[in-house]
């Protein structure tokens, strides 16, 4: 079956969808993108792309940082990639990745006389990283890229070279993935998520500030943690040394959804197994993406 991709403009054959060797942002790394997934629903016979406007306003901003005109509204962007999804005509979990990049064919880093373009490239997509079971993580020695370097707040694909050092040294440690300082030592987030801990019942994360990517993941994890499960959330600086005193702690992102942390930096949270506060925020966002919780399907996009 033919798979299609968005290209400025066209949905065109993936095996004939290219881009010219000189384009600025394969050089420079001059791009903005986002991740977004939609879930099956068996029951439903329906897929659901979860929170897609949400997504595209955050691709908008984060092009704006880069001197990127949008070549559509939200609202455009969401149409496009609903028509894309029912071209792929998925019919299990999916992923989809839109891309703002800067298409001049010349050497030089320069954002200006540089037309901005556009793409979306889809693929099926089980779990990035295996939800079940706890992950042990580390402290990274590598530091997150700051606000006043690569603006973490903005998805730029060259900033994600930080993360793949990150996550690459991980791995080779033995690890599964890392937590990552700031220059002054203060925990942001790790590789490629966010980041919450649980302190005697409450969740915790870093603030806005504290050079992350503002997760739509994150903003959907702290409603649903106050709204459903009752549970208070504090956004503020966290030491180091918080993370190893913890009872639990858990990851978060488009990619990553919800998974546990059972240990950091060889020290185990609680008893060493993934806590109940995880487990059931995990669960509850799992029902909620699959359009199962009627309060919240107003983030879920049906594309059949």
């Amino acid at each position: 079956m033919t798979e299609y991709v968005y290209l400025n403009g066209d949905y065109v054959d993936i095996t004939k969808a290219s881009l010219p060797v000189r384009t600025h942002a394969f050089l420079y790394g001059t791009a903005v993108f986002e991740g977004i997934r939609a879930y099956w629903n068996e029951e439903d016979k329906q897929l659901y792309a979860f929170r897609v406007p949400e997504h595209y306003e955050r691709l908008i901003r984060s092009g704006k940082i880069m001197y990127m005109e949008s070549p559509h509204t939200v609202e455009e962007y969401c149409q496009i990639t609903k028509d894309l999804l029912k071209k792929n005509n998925y019919r299990e979990d999916a992923y989809m990745r839109p891309t703002l990049y800067k298409s001049a064919q010349k050497v030089g880093p320069g954002l200006y006389d540089n037309p901005d373009s556009f793409l979306i490239i889809s693929n099926k997509m089980g779990d990035y990283i295996d939800t079940s079971k706890g992950l042990k993580v580390c402290v990274s020695s590598w530091r997150r890229n700051s606000d006043n370097a690569i603006p973490p707040r903005a998805k730029v694909a060259g900033g994600y070279a930080n993360a793949a050092l990150i996550k690459t040294d991980a791995h080779y440690a033995g690890f599964d993935d890392a937590i990552v300082l700031d220059e002054a030592g203060q925990v942001t987030e790790g590789s490629a998520m966010n980041l919450f801990l649980v302190q005697n019942g409450k969740l915790v994360t870093t603030m806005k500030t504290d050079n992350i990517l503002i997760g739509i993941t994150r903003n959907t994890i702290i409603e649903l943690a106050k709204d459903v499960l009752g549970l208070e959330v504090e956004e503020r600086a966290i030491d180091r040394t918080e993370l190893y005193i913890s009872n639990e702690a858990f990851y978060c992102g488009t990619g990553a959804q919800v998974s546990p942390i059972v240990s950091i930096d060889n020290r185990k949270l609680g008893d060493g197994t993934v806590g109940p506060v995880a487990k059931e925020l995990q669960k509850l966002y799992f029902d909620v993406v699959k359009g199962r919780v009627p309060k919240y399907k107003k983030w879920c996009m049906p594309v059949y």
